[in-house]
C-alpha cells in the first residue's frame, strides 16, 4: 500500500514538472498595438464660392458729383450691404495665398445741409443733399496663416463703389441755375483702394464661415476722397 501511495506521488510531480517544462517552451503571446491616431490638416486649397452680409459707414463729398470745381465737403453715411463672393486660394503648410473677389447691393446713404463753395467763396445756394452708395465691388489679394482649419489673413486690392446724390434748394437761386449749380442729381462709378483683415473657420472640408474688416477709400475728382468701413460676415462652399 505504501507502495502504491509512494509511486502515485512521484507520477504526479513528474506531470506537474512536465506541464511546466511544456509550457515554457511555447512562444510569448503577440501583443497588440493600437494605431497611433493622425488628425486630418485642413485643405483651403480650391476655388469657392459664396455669400456675405455686413455694415458699413464713413464719409462722402456729394458735390463732387455735381461738379468738380467745388471746396470739398463731406457727409456722414452708413447702411447695410448684401453680396456674393468668389475666390481661388492656394494652401500650403502653414502659408495660404489667393484672390477673391466680391459685388454688394448697398444701401448706405446719408444727408446734410451744404453750402457750395468754390475757393471759399459762396455759390448763392444753400441745398439739402442726399448722398448714397448702392453698389461695391472689389478684387483683392489674400495672404493668410493657416492654424488648421483657422485661417487668419489680410487682403488688399482695388475697388469700384457707385455713388449717388440728389440736391434740393433750401434758399437761395434756384438748384439747376446755368453757371451756379447745373446739376442737382447725378451718380458714378468711381475708383478706389480697399484693405482690411479676417479670420475663416472651415468647419467642415467645404464649408467655411468668415468674418472680416475692409477700409475703402474712394477716388473722386480732384482733392476729393470718400473713406468707407465696412465689417462682414460671410459663408464660402470650396470645390
Amino acid at each position: 500500500m505504501n507502495k502504491i501511495c509512494t509511486f502515485a506521488v512521484a507520477a504526479t510531480a513528474s506531470l506537474t514538472i512536465a506541464t511546466h517544462s511544456g509550457a515554457a517552451d511555447l512562444p510569448n503571446a503577440p501583443t497588440y498595438k493600437a494605431p497611433i491616431a493622425t488628425t486630418a490638416v485642413y485643405n483651403w486649397t480650391g476655388f469657392y464660392i459664396g455669400g456675405n452680409a455686413g455694415y458699413g459707414w464713413g464719409n462722402q463729398d456729394p458735390l463732387v458729383l455735381f461738379s468738380n470745381r467745388f471746396d470739398r465737403q463731406s457727409s456722414d453715411i452708413s447702411g447695410g450691404m448684401i453680396g456674393g463672393t468668389i475666390g481661388a486660394p492656394i494652401h500650403q503648410g502653414y502659408v495660404g495665398l489667393g484672390l477673391e473677389g466680391d459685388l454688394d447691393w448697398a444701401d448706405i446713404n446719408g444727408s446734410s445741409t451744404m453750402t457750395p463753395r468754390v475757393l471759399g467763396i459762396g455759390q448763392g445756394v444753400t441745398l439739402n443733399v442726399a448722398s448714397k452708395i448702392s453698389a461695391i465691388g472689389t478684387a483683392r489679394a489674400r495672404v493668410g496663416v493657416a492654424m488648421n482649419n483657422v485661417l487668419f489673413y489680410a487682403t488688399g486690392g482695388g475697388a469700384f463703389v457707385k455713388s449717388s446724390a440728389n440736391g434740393t434748394t433750401v434758399a437761395g437761386v434756384p438748384c439747376g441755375t446755368l453757371g451756379v449749380l447745373p446739376d442737382c442729381s447725378a451718380s458714378s462709378w468711381r475708383p478706389g483702394i480697399a484693405a482690411g483683415l479676417g479670420v475663416e473657420w472651415g468647419f467642415t472640408p467645404n464649408w467655411s464661415l468668415k468674418a472680416e474688416y475692409l477700409y475703402t477709400a474712394v477716388v473722386g475728382s480732384g482733392v476729393s476722397t470718400d473713406r468707407l468701413n465696412t465689417v462682414r460676415t460671410g459663408i464660402n462652399y470650396r470645390f
